[in-house]
């Protein structure tokens, strides 16, 4: 599959959707056109007037406002098309050569992290990388190897947690990790644009049993906790885990912009141990 890059010609979108368009990310980030002029070194006057149509950007004024703006690479790529220019930023596969160095750094952290699972994945939650204790972790939880993805589907995290086929019943906590994983989930797509792909996913999951529509939103509690753990029962057996994610700090690929590095911690002696156990028998 090709991707756009900036030697792959392109049809542009026409030209007038940029403005609505500049006007829907300012608004999404809160800020008025006078913040956008003076975090971007442009007149409030063109901001108008490139939002109202009555100015045309040239593509360094594209690649200035939506860097001002923090518009996600993906979304800027669609931003200079409506404005009638190639897109900038390409969105390689993981396993390109040229993201060597990048998967390289990402694999140190991997085993670094051992015996405690770390994964790698999109924002999708499809996985792409994950250390040997992460398979560990996946053999037990599902008490054997896992079910094949769906045609033309990678393994996906999130549809593991919420298909009654998989995991849905051994996750104690289900629907409080369920509602937040969702509702996180759809405000990051908001967040991010709303792109279709990603829209099209949540449909995908949201249609999974016992997913109302409730779980878009997140519930108010008045003292959560400080982390939502993830309390797995299996065979007997009680893990408790947590988890941080990591991203990139200078991405210039869409790719690279959208990797999750997510590990996972245990949430008491009892897990602590669980996963030692794991990984003595490896």
């Amino acid at each position: 599959m090709m991707h756009p890059s900036p030697s792959t010609p392109v049809a542009p979108a026409p030209s007038d959707t940029f403005g609505p368009m500049l006007r829907a990310w300012r608004r999404r980030r809160g800020a008025s056109q006078l913040a956008l002029a003076l975090q971007s070194g442009v007149s409030q006057r063109h901001v108008s007037f490139l939002e109202s149509g009555r100015a045309k950007p040239s593509r360094e004024m594209v690649v200035q406002l939506t860097t001002a703006l923090d518009v996600p690479l993906r979304q800027r790529n669609t931003m200079l098309l409506a404005a009638g220019f190639a897109p900038v930023y390409r969105e390689s596969s993981f396993g390109a050569p040229e993201l060597a160095p990048v998967r390289q750094a990402i694999e140190r952290i991997l085993q670094k992290h051992e015996p405690y699972p770390a994964v790698v994945i999109d924002r999708l939650w499809n996985l792409l990388q994950a250390n040997e204790a992460a398979q560990a972790l996946t053999v037990f939880l599902f008490e054997g190897p896992p079910p094949a993805p769906p045609p033309g589907k990678s393994p996906n995290l999130l549809r593991w947690l919420l298909d009654p086929k998989a995991l849905r019943h051994k996750v104690a906590n289900w629907e409080e990790v369920a509602r937040y994983l969702v509702s996180t989930t759809y405000a990051e797509i908001l967040a991010d644009g709303g792109e279709p792909k990603a829209l099209a996913f949540i449909e995908e999951i949201m249609a999974f049993p016992d997913v109302p529509a409730s779980f878009r939103r997140l519930r108010f509690e008045e003292r959560p906790p400080p982390v939502l753990s993830v309390d797995y029962m299996v065979g007997g057996k009680a893990l408790s885990v947590f988890t941080t994610i990591a991203t990139l700090g200078t991405p210039q690929d869409i790719t690279l912009q959208e990797v999750r590095i997510e590990c996972f911690f245990p949430s008491d002696d009892r897990s602590d141990a669980l996963f030692k156990s794991l990984a003595a028998k490896r």
